[in-house]
């Protein structure tokens, strides 16, 4: 299993507590608005607007507030916020590779906000292109499955466009080129038995960089405090995790 699918695994199994609920639905919403406004209010023309909305209600957001997200990007209702998307990119503690997209109204707030999570854990900021490079964007699908065996669906669905899948438990997590991302979730969708607990875009590591189990819990708060800020939307990483750093991180 990838450092990258052992670290998106612990992050699916932690709950979404009350306190962070509103948070959450603030990043989807934001993912909503500028798919509406990139693409059109139409989720059946506007595929990242779809893929928004599905994810949006897998996490119980109140379908008024998907409405006036998309109303907010396609410019139909009132707002002055203007968001603009920016990529930082940096090296945690052990010099594993670090991501952040973010969806910001503030370039300089976020910038500040994002280079003193860098320093404070040990971190650097690095300049653009600086570690993009080993990444490549994919199509990324999380699924659970019930009443069927995870590996006779994760081998369906390589004839459906899976490239690579990991299996934990009862969840299972697909990539696949990001042209195949809709014909792979579709696939998914019509499977008895699966749910669909999160489908986009996600930027992974062409190779990893193993951590000394000291520098990966470094390497992990860096990561938390990362997404805990408001303005960035999705975190990224190269870095391999010991399992009893995750395994603690988990409980």
């Amino acid at each position: 299993m990838s450092g990258h699918s052992k670290w998106s695994t612990i992050k699916h199994k932690k709950a979404v507590t009350d306190q962070r609920r509103g948070a959450l639905f603030t990043k989807l919403a934001r993912e909503i608005i500028v798919a509406a406004r990139e693409g059109g209010p139409d989720p059946e023309m506007n595929f990242r607007l779809r893929l928004a909305t599905n994810n949006a209600r897998a996490s119980n957001m109140p379908n008024d507030n998907i409405d006036r997200a998309i109303k907010k990007g396609a410019g139909v209702a009132s707002g002055d916020e203007q968001l603009h998307e920016v990529v930082y990119e940096g090296y945690a503690p052990g010099g594993a590779a670090i991501l952040v997209q973010a969806l910001t109204d503030n370039r300089n707030r976020t910038a500040s906000e994002v280079r003193s999570r860098f320093t404070k854990a040990g971190g650097n900021l690095a300049e653009s292109g600086a570690v993009s490079w080993g990444f490549d964007m994919k199509g990324a699908v999380r699924v659970t499955v019930d009443g069927m065996n995870p590996d006779d669906l994760a081998l369906e669905a390589v004839d459906a466009g899976a490239e690579d899948f990991t299996i934990d438990g009862n969840a299972v997590e697909f990539t696949a080129a990001r042209n195949d991302l809709a014909k792979l979730r579709s696939f998914l969708e019509g499977k008895s038995g699966v749910k669909i607990e999160t489908a986009e875009f996600a930027m992974i590591p062409k190779t990893t960089v193993q951590l000394d189990p000291a520098k990966a819990q470094q390497a992990l708060r860096l990561l938390d405090s990362l997404e805990e800020l408001d303005d960035v939307q999705k975190v990224y990483t190269n870095a391999d995790f010991p399992d009893e750093v995750l395994a603690a991180a988990s409980r």
